[in-house]
């Protein structure tokens, strides 16, 4: 079997990476939300939309999550109940 050597310029050939530069999203309403919460130390968004980061988020153990573990957060009452009979039924039984 032959082995070309990489010292040479025509052996030598780069390939370039496939790595991209994340500027963050790009969709409108990100940006409205954004400008709407610049000042303000709260901002209002749809539940559907943070769910499924936090829930990544914490099945991938990222660090940040503990900065803001002793945050409080504003949530229905209708949804309270419904995480607190969630909590209460999917505990195991002694």
């Amino acid at each position: 079997m032959h082995r070309k050597t990489l010292g040479t310029s025509e052996n030598f050939v780069m390939q370039s990476p496939n790595l991209r530069v994340f500027c963050g999203p790009n969709e409108e309403t990100f940006e409205e939300k954004s400008a709407c919460a610049a000042g303000r130390e709260t901002v209002r968004v749809p539940l559907a939309e943070i769910i499924p980061l936090l829930a990544d988020a914490v099945r991938s153990q990222r660090t940040w999550l503990s900065d803001f573990e002793n945050d409080e957060i504003t949530i229905s009452m209708d949804l309270y109940e419904v995480i607190l009979a969630y909590q209460y039924y999917r505990c195991p039984s002694a």
